[in-house]
């Protein structure tokens, strides 16, 4: 059965009619995470602008293939490259074309509030990084009381002091290896929660409970949202294009270089300190994950907002 949502986008394309509005309000509908807050500016909609057109043109297609006119759309990236924004803009020029749209923050689904997140990810690091130095067996009372010291200062994870203390090199390798199994896998997040929400909207479920996770022990709660009129959810997340995550059409990676961000980052801090090194190794990990997993990705936009080809994608990142 053909779908009419389907025949009206491929009649917009055929036309050449335009995808994008002539103006964007400042105030837009935006994800569900509790508290969240957009600020869209001009790099936002030039991002918007240029994805559009190739996304109708594929969500036309995923459409057309399927019995339930229905489409999941992850838009995924590190840090600082505006998903947020871009996701939002992308779900109001939907709706401006009658493509009703709900967009899903990926950032109610960890297990646990983020300072308890952080810590956890810190508690993984040191736990795995001693659990190193004594299967190395350099552990020493000498070397536990000047870690002791370094975690105090939150030096522990600074490469620099390495030539200082070279068993530091064992417990920050160590260290690493036990993030990188926690950080965006299955132990950090509830990611069967959300294969299950992508799961009951593709199947035409009327109405979904969704999770929201503010920053605080209490707050946390759920509601009953209504998917009886919504084609499209895009989910934004820095997981949405992850390997434990299934369901999703088409998703789309906001790409950022290392170099990027890093400048992205220090930019935005106003005393222009750079990240500490602790968060710096998370970036790190988290951006070889998105790196992992770009050649699923639908649609590749550089964070200067060019479309790149995976083979340009890769060439970028190198």
């Amino acid at each position: 059965m053909e779908h009419t949502l389907s025949s009206r986008l491929n009649t917009l394309l055929v036309q050449k009619a335009s995808l994008v509005p002539q103006h964007v309000p400042q105030e837009i509908p935006h994800g569900d995470m509790p508290g969240d807050k957009i600020v869209i500016d001009e790099g936002h909609i030039q991002k918007a602008n240029t994805l559009t057109p190739p996304l109708i043109a594929l969500l036309a297609k995923i459409l057309e293939q399927k019995k339930c006119p229905r489409c999941v759309i992850g838009v995924c990236g590190g840090s600082g490259v505006g998903k947020s924004e871009t996701a939002s803009l992308l779900g109001w020029y939907l709706r401006q074309l009658d493509v009703p749209c709900y967009i899903l923050s990926g950032d109610n689904y960890p297990y646990r509030i983020p300072k308890h997140n952080d810590a956890e990810r810190m508690r993984v690091f040191r736990d795995s990084g001693i659990k190193g130095l004594f299967a190395h067996g350099v552990y020493t009372a000498e070397i536990g009381g000047i870690l002791h010291e370094l975690m105090l200062r939150d030096q522990d994870a600074d490469p620099r002091l390495c030539e200082t203390h070279p068993w530091l090199s064992i417990y920050q390798a160590t260290g690493r290896n036990g993030l990188k199994g926690y950080l965006g896998t299955p132990n950090e997040i509830d990611f069967s929660r959300v294969t299950d929400i992508i799961a009951q909207f593709q199947n035409g479920a009327q109405a979904i409970m969704l999770k929201r996770m503010g920053r605080e022990e209490a707050q946390l709660w759920y509601d009953l949202v209504d998917f009886s009129n919504v084609s499209v959810l895009i989910i934004e997340w820095t997981h949405s294009n992850s390997d434990f995550l299934s369901g999703v059409d088409l998703p789309i990676l906001l790409n950022s270089t290392p170099q990027e961000t890093l400048a992205h980052r220090r930019q935005r801090n106003r005393d222009g300190k750079t990240d500490s090194p602790f968060t710096t190794m998370v970036l790190e990990i988290e951006q070889a994950l998105l790196t992992a997993q770009a050649h699923k990705a639908k649609l590749i936009l550089s964070k200067s907002g060019k479309l790149l080809s995976y083979e340009e994608f890769c060439g970028m990142m190198k």
